[in-house]
């Protein structure tokens, strides 16, 4: 069986209250051997490290992602700072701007996203980030923090191959999720065919972002598959190849 590593996912939330068990056993069905939980603010983050902590092939990223950024409190630093020394989770994330949905205003998001990334050069952690409608913005602070970038993951990514390109220069692995296996997603599309192997890594970002066969329903870590049957079908190469190169990838960035 071909086993995968979904790199991002939030299978600690509500919506797998009522059949985790189940969701997991399918994991393990389809091949699914390894996830990383992601939090998205102090309590999903301890949420992500006590599901972590009771599953031995999980690993927990904690951090403040920019919906809500504006309950950030500067204590949390330190206490994101003591979670990563002793190794409760593995990565600062999610983290970045988000200026889609703008739930916290632009200049909160930037604020908490930079003291976040300053606090991961202070720990040499790496960084999951979430960028959506805002990868010129978020491009330009990378830049200017170039001497203090610590490399992590550009997770569910939503930009062009010229984009892609930018990021890889400055260190980062480049995550697929879901819209990789849309119809109209041309530019996805043609970015995951010029990404090195070493820098790319499959995710579902579930419960969110369904892929194709399954889109509209609620995500979960088995379809992780989806993404890199897709990957491999646009690349030209064996889905075992995919499997492989992709969880060398998260397990290299996640320091497993």
């Amino acid at each position: 069986m071909i086993e995968w590593f979904d790199s991002h996912c939030h299978i600690d939330e509500e919506a797998f209250d009522a059949d985790r068990e189940e969701v997991l056993a399918r994991m393990r069905e389809h091949g699914i051997t390894r996830s990383a939980v992601i939090g998205s603010d102090m309590e999903t983050s301890r949420r992500a490290i006590a599901y972590a902590a009771a599953h031995r092939d999980s690993v927990a990223v904690g951090g403040i992602h920019p919906h809500e950024a504006s309950g950030f409190r500067e204590e949390d630093i330190e206490v994101l700072a003591e979670w990563y020394r002793k190794g409760q989770i593995r990565a600062i994330g999610e983290i970045g701007l988000d200026f889609y949905y703008d739930h916290s205003p632009r200049d909160v998001q930037r604020e908490v996203c930079i003291r976040q990334m300053e606090l991961a050069w202070e720990l040499k952690a790496p960084v999951a980030y979430h960028i959506r409608d805002a990868h010129q913005e978020m491009l330009e602070i990378m830049k200017g923090m170039k001497s203090r970038l610590t490399g992590g993951i550009i997770h569910c990514f939503s930009g062009s191959a010229e984009m892609a390109k930018e990021y890889l220069k400055l260190g980062y692995y480049i995550s697929f999720a879901g819209p990789l296996t849309f119809k109209k997603a041309p530019r996805l599309q043609e970015a995951v065919k010029l990404i090195p192997k070493d820098r790319l890594l499959i995710e579902t970002d579930s419960p969110y972002m369904a892929p194709e066969p399954v889109r509209g329903r609620r995500n979960e870590p088995a379809n992780v598959r989806f993404v890199g049957l897709k990957m491999a079908e646009l690349r030209g190469e064996d889905p075992e190849e995919v499997a492989r190169y992709t969880t060398a990838n998260a397990c290299s960035v996640y320091g497993i």
